[in-house]
């Protein structure tokens, strides 16, 4: 089953100058270009990882989907289900020539933001997640900014490996609520079908 999809939501952003992809809940994107990428976090995590040599990088935005007890065994659904997200990111990457001694990842997100989700922590489920994957695959985390209570808006400039993110702190942005929230409901209802296979701080 194809569980993730290249963004496809391009255009110029004229705060940085930039042409930019914007990714959403669910997507990636990966370039060897001057381009940024940028993305919108709630519960959700986004993994920026790079060829710090090459210059080739990427982002995911994912979650990590069910809340049964074992959604944190290595072999639950949920398990696999992030490992696949990751696993296409890093994949895409290497094929377009970065090499994997040469890798390092900067990661976000994971803010209990979800109304109803707090019993659960849907987002320290997710950064927890994503550290411990990292680990195993021997790539170096060298910034994480994770759990709080807050969205952020994350900007990753894969050519020089700067990421620029912002703490939403004034409101929760109900269209991170919403998207995230449609979202788990969709991986919920995929898994259940068809399991997987497979301020702003500069960082």
């Amino acid at each position: 089953m194809d569980v993730k999809s290249v963004a496809q939501s391009k255009y110029f952003d004229r705060t940085f100058g930039f042409d930019a992809v914007k990714v959403l809940p669910g997507e990636y994107f990966y370039t060897g270009q001057k381009l940024m990428i940028t993305t919108l976090l709630g519960s959700c995590v986004a993994a920026c990882i790079r060829d710090r040599v090459r210059g080739i990088g990427g982002m995911n935005h994912f979650l990590l989907p069910g809340n049964s007890a074992d959604s944190d065994s290595p072999v639950s659904e949920s398990m696999r289900y992030g490992s696949y997200a990751m696993e296409v990111l890093i994949n895409d990457l290497l094929k377009a020539g970065a090499r994997r001694e040469n890798l390092e990842a900067k990661v976000f997100g994971g803010g209990n933001v979800l109304p109803g989700m707090t019993s659960i922590n849907v987002g320290a489920r997710n950064a927890r997640f994503v550290l411990n994957y990292l680990k195993t695959d021997n790539i170096p985390v060298l910034v994480e900014d994770l759990l709080d209570i807050y969205p952020r808006k994350v900007c990753f400039f894969p050519h020089d490996g700067k990421v620029m993110v912002r703490k939403l702190k004034q409101s929760v942005d109900s269209t991170i609520i919403t998207r995230e929230s449609e979202y788990q409901r969709s991986l919920k209802t995929r898994i259940e079908k068809q399991p997987v296979s497979g301020d702003i701080d500069l960082f």
